[in-house]
């Protein structure tokens, strides 16, 4: 099949995907759809016998054995956030648009194309593809679930490497910040506002504020730079002539290699007297470990390298990985996410150009 076959044909399973919600959580839906048009897609390509095609919870798998061959994971996500944008297909131009089109369905259209491809060739690595739910939420039944599938399985190999799929504009991410989101509540006095009492969770609350705000996170990384906080949200009150006796915060810490998430916790909680709560410890800090055949690869294509700022399922994985995927990270999670034509080219070349390599092999 042409280039430009394989590029209309993700195309249009793109369009259809993107019409079914699938908010994180909620992807059955999705899920079976992506099931029947893989199997559908393994059927028209005559790769019945030679592909595996699994469905865990609301995950597919694919895996195309090759003994005594590395295997290398392929990862995107089919969940969405939860928004009220628009889940319709709607072309203008070039651009696709609708929630999930950028991310991570590119990823995740592009990484079947290629999947498929290099599934009907006679040599290569072996590849498992795995279509995951949960991915926005950090929920359990995502990624996580599927690794615990295979590390029971005698017939899948655990995988030796990892592509995984998101919005990069098809640079590599070799380098991924951690992610440690804080729920602070500040204590005080309930009390009428015209006979306010000293205690005032809201005051309590700023100058915690600002403790964090002037924090400085000491450790440094040549890598990946500072750890970088913000607080992002602030609630308290329920009337205008009520002072509130509690006052809740959110914080956002993007951090470096050099720290941990609960490290990170414990030196902030030592500094404020808000109560400091981790919605979730997981989601830590990662990096394509140096002389990593990942590295060589990407050198060797001209693959542009990043360090991103963002978080990603390869915060689950603990194997060698870089994050790479067609569309932009900054399109995610808006009212008018969009890919284009030229993208979903991009994405199905550069992934098999990768995984044709000898050094993955």
């Amino acid at each position: 099949m042409k280039n430009n076959a394989l590029v209309q044909r993700a195309l249009s399973l793109l369009e259809e995907m993107i019409s079914i919600p699938a908010p994180s959580g909620k992807e059955e839906a999705r899920c079976d759809f992506l099931e029947k048009k893989t199997r559908s897609l393994l059927k028209e390509e005559n790769l019945e016998d030679k592909v595996k095609l699994l469905r865990i919870k609301n995950n597919i798998v694919l895996f195309r054995p090759r003994e005594g061959k590395k295997t290398v994971l392929l990862c995107a996500h089919i969940d969405t956030v939860n928004s009220s944008a628009p889940h319709y297909p709607a072309w203008k131009g070039n651009r696709l648009y609708g929630l999930g089109a950028n991310d991570d369905g590119g990823s995740v259209v592009c990484m079947i194309e290629a999947f498929t491809f290099l599934a009907m060739q006679e040599d290569g690595c072996q590849i498992v593809l795995a279509l995951t739910a949960e991915e926005e939420n950090g929920g359990r039944n995502g990624i996580p679930e599927v690794l615990q599938f295979i590390k029971k399985q005698d017939n899948i190999p655990m995988p030796d490497y990892a592509l995984v799929g998101e919005p990069t504009g098809m640079k590599a991410a070799v380098g991924e910040k951690g992610l440690l989101v804080l729920d602070g509540t500040a204590e005080g006095k309930l009390s009428h506002a015209a006979y306010p009492a000293e205690e005032n969770a809201v005051y309590n609350a700023l100058k915690d504020i600002e403790v964090l705000r002037k924090f400085s996170f000491r450790k440094k990384s040549g890598i990946m730079g500072p750890t970088h906080l913000s607080v992002t949200q602030i609630n308290a009150g329920s009337a205008h002539n009520i002072v509130p006796d509690t006052c809740s915060f959110v914080v956002d810490i993007r951090f470096n290699e050099r720290y941990s998430s609960r490290e990170i916790l414990q030196l902030l909680s030592a500094k404020t007297k808000s109560s400091l709560k981790a919605r979730n410890l997981e989601h830590r800090c990662s990096v394509t470990p140096p002389g990593c055949p990942l590295w060589e690869v990407m050198q060797e294509l001209d693959i542009e390298t990043y360090v991103s700022p963002t978080s990603s399922d390869w915060a689950r994985l603990d194997i060698p990985a870089v994050k790479i995927g067609p569309g932009e990270s900054s399109r995610s999670h808006k009212a008018n996410e969009y890919i284009t034509k030229s993208e979903i080219a991009e994405g199905i070349n550069k992934y098999i150009s990768i995984l044709s390599h000898p050094k993955l092999r």
